[in-house]
């Protein structure tokens, strides 16, 4: 008797152990049987309707740009078009043009100063989104990066001291002559991937400069005979009143149009051609443009 009472006490304490353990499970919340309003969504259902527009999105420059809130324009110093004017501003053409496009597009601008030879390097690395610096327009960088239309005239011109002796670029050979690493002022030196340089300064001993204005204090220094670059600079920089009044323009070469470059493929070339277009219609880059004393492109 002591023996079966033993096992029932035994058999009973084990139910008691089993249903303990049974309802201690029955707190435990958000099982899909106790969640009756509370759907469970696999994760590729919850992804499913957005793949597209991500997509969309992720291709997108315009997208990126808009969600970082601003534009990083890559410039070098370049009056009139980006440079710091005597009251400490940094101002210019393309300066102002870029501060009312960005408003347009609901950014803010950012101004990069970079160096000009490795500009598409910055652009494709993303260090900087655009190139807004009097860019001369040509077929290399049309094929390489997503360009806008031209929207400034510009050429290239010869610049040396005030009574050189010149009569044509033949005069220069065996000189000094000068220009930016990267520009249209070198490629009429010493040729570019779709042009001839000049013959007469093919003949000249050519040095290659980081910024346009280095080239203009080496004239003026007599370390270099002449130089070759941009009308809009030569313009604004030499002559009476200017920090290089004894230096002239004694010929214009090639007449050329500038436009601001974009990565390749990107859609921000659009829409600041958009942006363009309205001020055209509207009058104001006309204005900005006389406030320089530039010409619109045609």
């Amino acid at each position: 008797m002591k023996s079966k009472k033993f096992w029932a006490l035994l058999l009973a304490l084990a139910m008691v152990l089993s249903l303990a353990a049974c309802g201690g499970g029955s707190d435990n919340s958000g099982s899909p049987a106790d969640s009756g309003s509370t759907s469970v969504v696999a994760p590729e259902d919850q992804t499913a309707g957005d793949t597209g527009s991500d997509q969309a999105d992720a291709d997108s420059d315009l997208a990126y740009v808009r969600g970082n809130g601003k534009l990083v324009v890559g410039y070098t110093v370049y009056e009139p078009m980006n440079y710091t004017d005597a009251d400490g501003n940094f101002t210019g053409f393309d300066t102002e043009l870029a501060r009312a496009v960005c408003e347009r597009l609901g950014v803010e601008p950012e101004f990069q100063e970079i160096i000009w030879e490795t500009k598409e390097v910055e652009l494709a690395g993303k260090s900087i989104d655009c190139i807004w610096n009097g860019m001369t327009l040509d077929a290399e960088r049309e094929a390489n990066m997503n360009c806008t239309v031209p929207y400034v005239k510009n050429a290239q011109v010869v610049v040396v001291k005030a009574g050189t002796e010149y009569t044509d670029t033949a005069s220069l050979a065996g000189k000094t002559v000068v220009a930016e690493v990267g520009s249209a002022g070198e490629a009429q030196i010493i040729g570019g991937e779709d042009s001839e340089p000049d013959a007469g300064l093919a003949q000249a001993d050519y040095v290659g400069k980081s910024v346009q204005t280095d080239c203009l204090m080496e004239v003026k220094a007599g370390t270099a005979d002449a130089a070759v670059l941009d009308l809009t600079l030569a313009n604004a920089m030499t002559g009476e009143g200017t920090d290089y009044a004894d230096l002239e323009i004694v010929d214009e070469l090639a007449v050329e149009n500038y436009g601001v470059a974009f990565r390749k493929g990107s859609d921000v070339r659009d829409a600041v051609n958009d942006i363009f277009a309205e001020m055209v219609a509207d009058g104001s880059l006309k204005a900005l443009a006389d406030q320089y004393n530039l010409e619109l492109a045609d």
